[in-house]
């Protein structure tokens, strides 16, 4: 029996569907973008639906609107004729997925929407199948070859079924003026959490920063790092960093200067600093690579502008970044 080379299979049938996808271009005309329009303004909830593989991929474009601030749910076209269906009104806009666009399945869910008029956005791939003639705006999808060695299996008909859900939501982000700042809002957890975590987030602020006046002596300045716990003094004159000491730095100096020394003779001029809009990951990259603690926090335009002289706006510590789970 000759030997299988499932390597060419694999590049054969991906070669299949990124062909297959480029029809996906076919879709974007004028009722694509009353399908973004009519989901932006709408007042009720996005609830996506479909059965089989559809179904999944109706679960994962409802799970990605919801993941970008655009209430969505998923409903079971099966579990809704059992009074699921109370879960909708006229507010909410209906989003199908169906290949063929005739599942069985549907009928008592697209009949019951177009009885209470609840905007039906319907995506499958036969102009005359029952979905696209219920729905208020049809998402005519090209049909497309299968990518399996019989050209049978759900394959590049789902991919480019998600696909299309996938161009929904980028488009409807771009309308919404989408930011990382949101995205953070609502991913608060896991690796994207962390990887969006801002320097402004975490940085400790007002009081808690060991702020020392430059008039300051050397006793003075030990009592204020001790009370800050940090290790650390951020050197201040009108209010603005112009350098930093650490403990350290006061017990090797204490062997060269008395204790009423002025912090200034002790105090490391020019002071490294990270721009509050700085990601937490950055600031972590930057510790680790100068081998330090902490950092101090300044406006994001010092910051930009390499000022040796700046407004401390917080002091981001190790701890605080080991707290959040960065690593």
């Amino acid at each position: 029996m000759p030997k299988i080379n499932y390597i060419k299979i694999a590049k054969k049938s991906a070669g299949i569907q990124i062909k297959e996808l480029k029809k996906i271009n076919k879709v974007f005309n004028k009722d694509f973008v009353r399908a973004v329009e009519t989901i932006h303004k709408t007042k009720g909830k996005v609830v996506c639906s479909g059965v089989g593989k559809s179904g999944l991929i109706a679960r994962k474009v409802s799970a990605s609107l919801s993941s970008v601030g655009i209430s969505s749910f998923f409903l079971d076209p099966n579990s809704a004729i059992h009074g699921d269906l109370g879960q909708i009104d006229n507010r909410d806009v209906l989003v199908v997925f169906s290949y063929s666009g005739n599942t069985s399945e549907l009928t008592n869910l697209l009949r019951y929407a177009n009885r209470f008029g609840i905007k039906i956005i319907g995506v499958a791939s036969i102009k005359d199948s029952l979905l696209i003639k219920a729905s208020d705006i049809p998402l005519l999808i090209p049909r497309v070859k299968e990518a399996d060695p019989i050209g049978m299996v759900p394959s590049s008909s789902t991919s480019i079924t998600l696909l299309l859900g996938d161009c929904l939501m980028a488009a409807l982000l771009t309308k919404q003026k989408f930011t990382k700042e949101r995205f953070k809002l609502y991913h608060p957890g896991g690796n994207i959490g962390k990887a969006l975590l801002l320097v402004k987030d975490i940085m400790l602020t007002g009081n808690k920063i060991p702020l020392i006046n430059f008039n300051n002596n050397i006793v003075s300045a030990v009592k204020i790092i001790s009370k800050k716990n940090l290790g650390i003094g951020i050197i201040v004159k009108n209010k603005k960093a112009v350098g930093i000491v650490t403990d350290g730095d006061i017990r090797r100096g204490t062997k060269n200067y008395s204790k009423k020394t002025k912090i200034t003779a002790l105090m490391t001029k020019k002071p490294m600093h990270i721009g509050e809009d700085a990601s937490a990951a950055k600031a972590l990259s930057i510790m680790n690579e100068k081998k330090i603690t902490s950092l101090i926090v300044s406006s994001d335009l010092d910051y930009k502008k390499k000022k040796n002289v700046f407004k401390p706006r917080g002091i981001l510590h190790i701890h605080s970044l080991l707290k959040y789970g960065m690593k």
